[in-house]
């Protein structure tokens, strides 16, 4: 038990470390290549609505920051993680002993799966990040036809890694808590990865405000920590521990005012691969309760752009929720910690349901 537990910590702590060290070097690159976006974002809807609305949107819109802020800082996390386990690995190697083989987390049955998908997300949400600092033709402007590219090419990603627990892993169902029954999908597991997987991506939206997705995310991260801990999958633990580490350090230059934003390199790497510890842990119908934020944060985008298309009038002041409250006139770090609060106390739900069902 006790190895276990150094097995988590020890390279959650050195990963955090390491970004903290790395991040100096990486943050003037950032800045001497101006790694930020060359145009503001638009309220699409500004000429439409009034001039009461278009006000709000610009009171809690930082056009400053996003035009001289880089939106990279994702890096930070992915690298620290492949950095750690790298370190970790070669430790392994060199000086072989119960000890070393023991820190090893890189495993086939456990890590090699999540690893891949951060490090592909990343890659595909470092390509996006690049268009849009490039600011060149439509992608600069969040076209629809751009869009519509990454999903395809996340759905892509999701059904190799749904196909890979089917096939390989043999998951076919869906544990349902508090009781032994399990939800069979059989083939169909594989779309519901696909859909999972989307769902949790549309959460990414919560990247809005300094610190507050990085203290979200960290806080689901080491959830999952514990869950695989005590479902003995250690090396999964140490690994969830170690994302955990690079979000922290990411968290460390993210707090008000912000040094860098997460960007899609972040986003994207961090929501792929949550939606595959949840199907590893086997709790994916209880990740919507332990990620309860970036759920309530993408439903407030959906219920907003269905209330004006089918009622004409908004529901919040401005979607998403984050910055409803912005709106309402709580100051950001208001709505940062007590987002961390909540994302804290539906973590902690989330861990009983899914260690006690």
């Amino acid at each position: 038990m006790t190895l276990d537990i150094i097995k988590v910590f020890f390279p959650t702590a050195l990963c955090f470390f390491i970004g903290i060290g790395i991040t100096p070097i990486l943050t003037h690159y950032f800045y001497k290549y101006r790694l930020w976006k060359k145009k503001s974002r638009r309220d699409d809807s500004e000429k439409k609505e009034s001039d009461k609305v278009s006000h709000v949107f610009k009171q809690v819109h930082n056009e400053v920051g996003e035009l001289s802020t880089p939106r990279v800082g994702g890096v930070v996390i992915w690298i620290s993680v492949a950095v750690t386990l790298f370190i970790v690995f070669l430790i392994s190697i060199i000086f072989p002993s119960d000890l070393t083989r023991k820190l090893n987390f890189l495993s086939r049955n456990q890590t090699i799966l999540p690893f891949f998908t951060l490090i592909f997300a990343a890659l595909v949400g470092l390509v996006d990040d690049a268009l849009q600092i490039a600011g060149k033709g439509s992608y600069a402007l969040d076209s629809i036809v751009y869009r519509k590219v990454k999903i395809v090419t996340l759905v892509v990603l999701g059904a190799l890694v749904g196909w890979w627990f089917y096939s390989k892993l043999g998951m076919s169902s869906l544990a349902i808590p508090f009781s032994d029954m399990r939800l069979e999908l059989g083939l169909l597991f594989i779309p519901a990865f696909i859909i999972v997987m989307l769902a949790t991506f549309s959460g990414s939206v919560i990247d809005g405000i300094d610190g507050l997705s990085g203290g979200v995310l960290a806080t689901i991260f080491s959830a999952y920590a514990v869950i695989a801990f005590f479902q003995h999958q250690i090396d999964l633990a140490a690994f969830s521990g170690v994302v955990s580490g690079g979000i922290l350090a990411f968290l460390w230059f993210n707090i008000p005012p912000a040094r860098f934003y997460m960007g899609e390199t972040g986003m994207l790497a961090l929501t792929v691969t949550l939606s595959t510890l949840a199907f590893l842990t086997d709790t994916v119908l209880v990740l919507p309760i332990i990620a309860f934020p970036l759920v309530a944060t993408s439903a407030s985008v959906i219920i907003q752009m269905s209330s004006k298309r089918l009622r004409g009038k908004r529901v919040f002041l401005v979607a998403p929720l984050h910055h409803h409250f912005e709106a309402l006139g709580w100051p950001s770090y208001k709505v940062t910690m007590r987002y961390w609060i909540i994302s804290v106390i539906f973590a902690i739900v989330g861990v009983v349901i899914a260690l006690a069902g």
